[in-house]
């Protein structure tokens, strides 16, 4: 995945590189260990699958972060926050596990800058899938160095809806609700984790709903949403954070599809 050109001009430039290298060794840790049949996977106090490849690469990226942003905090799923400061990195080692230890490919690093509270680049590292996308504040949204736009769909009876499965809307009491966008629209299909967003940044999809995440699932994905034209909030319409859950859209369709939720 590496050799792609980066979008000069940015304040930011410098930390997207590092962001997409270190991309490049995650991807290089990750993607061998891939279908291996002693892949070591363990379940946490949360009652999700974590395997020993999201503690390896999340270690990698703290290590090289230790040594190349010395100043910086780091946030990451497997191992807690490190440091304080107005600069922090957020770690998503592997989104999508459950995918990944069942040999589905749909699955990615997710990295992310936030500087003062805001998301400044966002890197998605998706190597099963041959794909990876990106974003820096003011610089653009990109996949596999192609810049990307959002869809132009105006109507939720023309739109591409990805959401997951409805048990999980159940269990916030808007399963009523999810139905009833889903109903609304031309086509749902069930594409969970980072893909559906980053889809909806690529025009491909132009509504992806999650009912709750955390941080590390997301941060990385609201630049990249943003960047390409679009909107990535909660379920009250407030940048999305995790807890709250994410409505990624095009834009057009994000107050519509709010109302409809709530």
């Amino acid at each position: 995945m590496s050799g792609y050109d980066l979008d000069v001009g940015t304040n930011w430039d410098s930390d997207l590189e590092l962001a997409l290298d270190l991309a490049n060794f995650a991807d290089r840790l990750s993607l061998p260990r891939f279908g291996a049949l002693d892949l070591q996977v363990e379940t946490k106090p949360d009652l999700t699958p974590v395997s020993e490849v999201d503690r390896a690469v999340e270690a990698m990226v703290r290590d090289r972060l230790a040594k190349d942003r010395p100043g910086d905090a780091i946030v990451g799923e497997e191992f807690g926050i490190t440091g304080s400061g107005d600069r922090r990195w957020i770690i998503d080692p592997i989104d999508g596990t459950k995918s990944y230890v069942r040999g589905i490919p749909a699955w990615a690093l997710l990295l992310a800058l936030e500087v003062d509270g805001e998301i400044v680049v966002g890197v998605a590292s998706a190597p099963g899938l041959q794909r990876r996308w990106w974003a820096s504040t003011g610089g653009g949204a990109f996949a596999n160095g192609e810049e990307i736009k959002v869809s132009q769909v105006n109507n939720l009876k023309d739109a591409h809806l990805s959401m997951v499965n409805v048990r999980d809307w159940a269990a916030i009491g808007r399963e009523k609700q999810a139905l009833e966008l889903e109903r609304r629209v031309w086509r749902p299909v069930g594409l969970g984790d980072f893909w559906g967003h980053t889809l909806v940044a690529q025009g491909t999809l132009d509504v992806m709903i999650e009912p709750e995440l955390s941080y590390w699932d997301v941060a990385a994905l609201r630049p990249i949403v943003e960047q390409a034209g679009g909107r990535c909030t909660d379920l009250a319409g407030n940048p999305a954070t995790g807890p709250g859950g994410a409505i990624t859209t095009n834009g057009l369709l994000h107050d519509i599809v709010l109302e409809v939720l709530n």
